[in-house]
């Protein structure tokens, strides 16, 4: 026997396919920014070219909707109806036992369960808060690169913008030790992340074929089914 357990709302569905989707343009655009390595194949005059401006927009549109969603994701952390993640941060005894039990399961193929799978556990919501921590880093960096490309201290939209980017993101050339620093974690981080999503991807796989529970139908209809004993 089986019940159906709610596990995410149609908004947090949304964000996740949002966050997936900008990401993938980011890395995508990103790389191309890094090493244009296809515009050269494209049979028109140079003068028509503006594969890299395509690029670049797409970029900083995509860096935009994963600023915005931090920040969205950042409030339902605390302010969910749903369910509130920041409790699951708390390292009290249960979400620590939680951690180590869900981490047991993973590493003994489902030879040891003693958690509860109808909710959120301790280990996926660390190992979330960790990706929107690489993207928050990616955010910093990557407007630090951005702004440095505005010297003059003007913008289209006034000189306030520069401004504000360079006290928001200037603390990134002390500690890394200048723009190259900073590009280097950047691209460095987009690998971390990278390798993050296969983690991701394949342990929700993992957790469907093992616990027999749905867990990969939630981010497409929100419910997954828990095993009633």
């Amino acid at each position: 026997m089986y019940k159906k357990v709610k596990r995410m709302t149609a908004s947090m569905r949304i964000y996740h396919w949002a966050n997936a989707i900008a990401i993938v343009v980011a890395v995508i655009t990103g790389l191309y920014i890094a090493d244009p390595y296809y515009q050269a194949k494209i049979a028109e005059p140079a003068a028509f070219k503006y594969i890299m401006a395509y690029n670049r927009i797409l970029h900083f549109i995509s860096a935009i909707i994963l600023d915005v969603l931090f920040i969205v994701i950042a409030y339902l952390y605390f302010f969910s109806r749903f369910e509130k993640p920041y409790k699951k941060l708390i390292p009290n005894y249960q979400n620590v036992k939680e951690f180590v039990e869900v981490f047991l399961n993973l590493i003994t193929l489902n030879r040891r369960k003693n958690f509860d799978t109808s909710h959120s556990d301790s280990f996926n919501v660390v190992w979330f808060t960790i990706l929107h921590l690489l993207l928050l880093l990616m955010l910093f960096t990557g407007f630090q690169m951005y702004v440095a490309g505005l010297a003059h201290g003007t913008s289209s939209i006034g000189p306030w913008w520069p401004w504000l980017l360079h006290v928001a993101t200037d603390w990134t050339l002390y500690v890394f030790g200048g723009l190259h620093g900073v590009r280097i974690v950047h691209h460095l981080t987009m690998w971390i992340i990278l390798a993050w999503v296969m983690f991701h991807i394949y342990y929700q796989v993992w957790r469907t074929i093992f616990w027999r529970e749905g867990d990969i139908a939630i981010v497409f209809g929100g419910y997954k089914f828990k095993k009633i004993k």
